[in-house]
């Protein structure tokens, strides 16, 4: 196994469909998706790592971005003993990681970033319609209201620029987020089959 596992990086603001790809992309052979969501669902509470990150949840208060990196680094391994994820073969596709602009460094002795995905919806109207109707169906009602949706739009595109800003302009690739699963999901193909075919050679016997 190499040192660094490599890795394609999904973003994608607040109803940009971010979930929807990196699940549609985690069904196709040859891809891992990986959330960040999916790990602390997975966390056992009773390990050291775990009792550490609800030690901070449980007051409320943010994770250290040393052992967020730490817990996602122990939880990848995992995958790959249980044969889940396969880093001979599998690019891996993280969502939700690295957040911030620390993390970026923090994950650099881990991983080969291959490629960014960043889904741009630039139509802020539609990308509103969506969040409200999506927390009205999820019952959601502050998330709703249009003032609470923007803002966290505006936070999004704050707190990602230092992390996009981080990777080589040529590993960045804007995909318009506006169409359906279907479209947007041969957008993002398009990018990532030939950094696929290049990167695991191997995998195209199979």
């Amino acid at each position: 196994m190499t040192d660094r596992y490599q890795a394609v990086l999904l973003f994608g603001a607040p109803g940009a469909g971010k979930g929807t790809q990196g699940s549609l992309l985690g069904k196709i052979p040859g891809y891992f998706h990986m959330s960040t969501g999916d790990m602390f669902r997975s966390l056992d509470k009773h390990s050291e790592l775990g009792k550490v990150f609800f030690d901070y949840s449980s007051k409320g208060e943010l994770v250290p971005d040393e052992v967020t990196v730490a817990l996602w680094h122990q939880y990848v391994h995992a995958q790959s003993l249980l044969g889940i994820f396969k880093p001979v073969t599998d690019l891996l596709i993280l969502d939700g990681i690295p957040r911030t602009a620390a993390q970026t460094g923090l994950m650099d002795q881990y991983i080969d970033v291959l490629g960014v995905i960043h889904l741009v919806a630039n139509d802020r109207d539609e990308m509103v319609k969506r969040l409200s109707r999506r927390a009205m169906q999820q019952k959601r009602v502050d998330d709703a209201r249009e003032e609470v949706v923007r803002n966290r739009l505006d936070v999004y595109d704050r707190e990602t620029k230092p992390v996009l800003d981080h990777y080589d302009t040529a590993l960045v690739h804007d995909i318009d987020a506006i169409g359906s699963p279907g479209a947007v999901l041969g957008k993002i193909l398009q990018v990532l089959a030939p950094i696929h075919e290049k990167n695991f050679p191997n995998s195209l016997e199979n």
